[in-house]
């Protein structure tokens, strides 16, 4: 396969937008990178820094194959950078994952081996990685990039934090969805090394076991995991929030009337946040960064009959429910917890 490299030159330089939208409640306004405006999507920068990567350390041969999971915007970034850099992708996927995505991978050149069934312990994820090991052992000379545990996939995004940098005079809070746990690490410790003090919000998704909190059934994909990713780079938070699908679909849509600049589960997700964090730090420059666009989300989250069929139309209050441990109770509703460690660290009881 002939690579393109020409094609790096679109990764990055995404705008930045000024929100000042009600999410429910009024906000002094923050700071969103528009990522979806990037070639590629966000995780285009990840994906080509850990393909560039692997190819400079001989683990990726010219032409050989990627072989990786993902729930789609990953999946996004690897068909571009397999263009760019000239290698063949196959992305495991599941079949909860959006028709249009489907076809939009296959569209630019991906090989699609899709789930049917969830893994009865690490659900779709865990399921999807298993079958990525069973492809890696049909493709010879393959190379899986896993991006839960790839150091490669954080430094990718020290050009995202390098372009928030030349923009932004100041950034006090950044507010991140968490999922592989990439671009939080990369992009925050990037900006402490100037400013020691900004503080690190992670966002996920109730359901998701990243935080401490018990596995159960999610209906957001793109933030949470049913593991434990070692890209999560937990001792940088200051705070976690679980978000759940009726507080980010609102979210969605006000952005979408109010901004005209919205995405999908992760978008709204930290546009909440980020207004909560503007609301109650006055003077305080919010950042956040928007991983995708709504076209995706076009037959869920923007679609009034999904929305009503599952329960996901609804006002919330505004307000997170403060939490004390992140063990100790099975969130359900927007709620933030002060407290951040490692679930898979904590001593296990005798």
């Amino acid at each position: 396969m002939t690579g393109n490299p020409a094609l790096l030159d679109l990764v990055g330089r995404t705008p930045l937008a000024r929100v000042t939208t009600p999410l429910p409640l009024p906000h002094p306004g923050f700071w969103a990178k528009v990522e979806c405006l990037g070639a590629g999507g966000m995780k285009a920068r990840a994906a080509v820094s850990m393909l560039r990567a692997a190819k400079a350390k001989g683990a990726l041969r010219p032409g050989s194959t990627v072989v990786e999971s993902t729930s789609g915007t990953l999946g996004l970034g690897l068909a571009f950078a397999g263009q760019a850099l000239g290698h063949p992708v196959v992305l495991v996927v599941d079949e909860e994952l959006e028709p249009s995505m489907r076809a939009l991978l296959r569209a630019h050149g991906a090989r699609l081996e899709i789930v049917a069934e969830p893994h009865a312990v690490g659900g779709w994820q865990q399921a999807r990685r298993q079958r990525v090991r069973e492809v890696l052992d049909t493709v010879p000379g393959a190379y899986w990039p896993d991006q839960y545990n790839n150091p490669d996939n954080p430094a990718g995004y020290a050009g995202l934090a390098a372009e928030l940098l030349a923009r932004l005079d100041r950034i006090d809070v950044l507010v991140c969805s968490v999922g592989t746990g990439g671009h939080s690490a990369g992009v925050v410790r990037a900006l402490r090394e100037r400013d020691p003090g900004v503080r690190l919000i992670g966002v996920d998704t109730v359901g998701s076991t990243i935080f401490g909190q018990p596995a159960r059934p999610r209906v957001m994909r793109g933030l949470g995991s049913s593991i434990h990713p070692r890209n999560v780079a937990y001792e940088q938070f200051d705070e976690v929030h679980w978000v759940g699908p009726v507080e980010v679909v609102d979210a969605c849509r006000r952005l979408a009337r109010g901004t005209f600049v919205t995405g999908g589960w992760s978008t709204g997700a930290v546009a909440l946040v980020a207004a909560w964090a503007a609301r109650v730090t006055p003077g305080a420059e919010v950042a956040t960064i928007f991983p995708d666009g709504p076209h995706r989300y076009l037959d869920t989250i923007f679609d009034d009959a999904f929305c009503r069929s599952r329960g996901l139309l609804g006002t919330p209050t505004g307000w997170p429910v403060e939490v004390a441990d992140p063990a100790a109770v099975a969130v359900s509703e927007w709620s933030r917890c002060r407290v951040v460690a490692d679930p898979a660290r904590q001593a296990v009881p005798v």
